[in-house]
């Protein structure tokens, strides 16, 4: 009887010590790491910038097909950015384009832009399904074509460089001016869905070919909206508005009115694919036109391939 309570006794104190080693956090085995929440797919822009910052590099190339006194010409406007971040919310990045015309009348030729130093910083406070970018930069004229002994053909160049490009970058292409640039975007990603607004104003200053280029100072605004959607893992469409206006009245205004703004539409499908280690691949393709004067005017079509390396 007394053997049979003893070892009672010793298995009840054994359950309890059991029970308190097993309970104890700094005795129990260590519980796995709680894998992070994938973050929902964003629907990358065709002409808007990237919502966030980023380490990027991207080669984006539009095709602009246009007539001109009743003959087709086109113009390649090929676009490289390379951004990396500093710190978790801040990116610098730099941008230039290369630009060859086409065109039906005149002589065919090939161009530098002026490259462009910015960067995009994400705002803390702003909690998800929304994300916002603010992106500040300049452009500095070192483009070619530029000053009072600008060779004709290559500012004929920049000017259906601006076209191709749906006039969003105008800056790049404007080569007598020094452009600083301020702009915001904020976007509602949720469920495979992006929505997406952007705002920017550029301010551009002469700096030289004054002879050539009567207006000193020159107020831009640029603005668009994308919506995308990711039809599989790896597959989104995506869409967007874009609107392009002078606040003030350069001569170019004055002299044609119908170059005060320019309204344009894209659509298209871009790839995703993981290639790990946080690298992605998106290549994409759209098709851009104009809805008024001055693309329609000229009956511009432009397809546009672009490329991004996220890593």
């Amino acid at each position: 009887m007394k053997q049979t309570q003893a070892l009672t006794l010793k298995t009840t104190v054994f359950s309890v010590v059991s029970a308190i080693f097993a309970s104890s956090p700094a005795l129990a085995d260590e519980a796995p790491p709680p894998v992070a929440a994938k973050p929902p797919p964003y629907s990358l822009a065709w002409n808007l910038r990237p919502v966030a910052p980023g380490n990027v590099v991207r080669s984006d190339t539009a095709v602009g097909m246009f007539s001109d006194a009743g003959t087709g010409g086109s113009t390649v406007a090929s676009t490289f950015l390379a951004s990396y971040k500093v710190t978790p919310t801040l990116a610098p990045l730099l941008r230039i384009a290369v630009v060859h015309n086409d065109p039906a009348m005149g002589e065919s030729a090939t161009a530098v832009s002026n490259p462009l130093l910015g960067a995009i910083w994400a705002p803390p406070g702003l909690s998800a399904p929304f994300k916002a970018g603010v992106f500040a930069a300049v452009a500095i004229p070192l483009g070619s074509g530029g000053g009072n002994d600008g060779d004709p053909v290559m500012v004929s160049t920049n000017r259906s460089a601006m076209a191709a490009r749906s006039n969003m970058d105008n800056a790049l292409f404007a080569v007598n001016d020094l452009t600083p640039i301020l702009g915001a975007d904020v976007a509602y990603v949720a469920n495979g869905l992006t929505v997406q607004v952007e705002a920017t104003v550029l301010e551009l200053i002469r700096v030289r070919g004054a002879e050539k280029q009567p207006d000193a100072y020159k107020t831009n605004f640029t603005s668009g909206i994308h919506a995308g959607y990711f039809v599989m893992p790896w597959l989104s469409l995506g869409a967007e508005l874009r609107y392009q206006r002078y606040l003030s009245t350069p001569s170019f205004v004055a002299a044609t009115p119908t170059n005060r703004d320019n309204l344009s539409v894209a659509a298209g499908l871009r790839a995703h694919f993981d290639l790990g280690d946080k690298r992605w691949l998106r290549p994409g393709i759209a098709y851009a036109r104009g809805l008024d004067d001055p693309m329609t005017g000229a009956g511009y079509s432009v397809v546009q391939v672009d490329v991004p390396f996220a890593f």
